[in-house]
């Protein structure tokens, strides 16, 4: 599937194009990468090699595994997965959901008053529609809104979707408030979303 690459003060962000545009990330922090969530694709880890060493590769969901494992073997560098506390990061670990069907923590990098979230929100079509950015479709009902109260980014780096790179607070409070009355807008927008468009 085709990738496209969105380099911004924070590193790079590699895209999958489609309705669920799965996006992973490698941000730059004192001349080390941390790769977020990645899976392979030669152009962005070719862009993720310019910006420095790498540092670690954090797998952020539980069944994100894409290429975390063989990318941090190959890069030489630990996998944290889920971690509780991301030692040696810039990241704070926030944790998003914990119970047997769905385990998620995000991340918060007060530095850069960025927040970046695997899957719980996201701004690709299936999870924004039409807005900058929405809810997974199946946290509508419970949406994350006490896990990233506390928090006000600027910045927020998504595991399916572009990255907003400003005013990103507004963004994710909209989509945290209408996360059910949205509800009737994604029942809508389920045939074109099957249609990919």
């Amino acid at each position: 599937m085709a990738v496209t690459l969105q380099q911004h003060v924070l590193g790079v962000t590699w895209i999958e194009r489609g309705a669920m545009a799965r996006a992973a990330h490698g941000l730059l922090d004192d001349g080390r990468v941390w790769l977020i969530d990645p899976y392979e694709d030669a152009e962005a880890l070719a862009a993720v090699a310019e910006l420095g060493t790498p540092a670690g590769v954090l797998q952020l969901l539980d069944r994100h595994n894409r290429d975390c494992e063989r990318l941090a073997q190959r890069l030489g560098v630990p996998l944290l997965r889920l971690p509780a506390k991301a030692a040696g990061s810039p990241f704070q670990s926030i944790p998003v959901i914990s119970n047997r069907a769905w385990r998620e923590v995000a991340l918060w990098w007060a530095e850069r008053k960025t927040l970046v979230v695997a899957e719980a929100v996201g701004t690709a079509p299936a999870f924004a529609l039409g807005r900058r950015v929405g809810v997974h479709p199946m946290l509508r009902l419970t949406p994350p809104s006490k896990q990233f109260a506390p928090f006000e980014p600027e910045r927020l780096l998504v595991g399916h979707g572009q990255a907003i790179e400003s005013g990103a607070d507004a963004a994710l409070r909209d989509a945290l408030a209408r996360s059910r009355s949205d509800l009737p807008r994604l029942v809508l927008s389920i045939p074109n979303l099957l249609r990919g468009a």
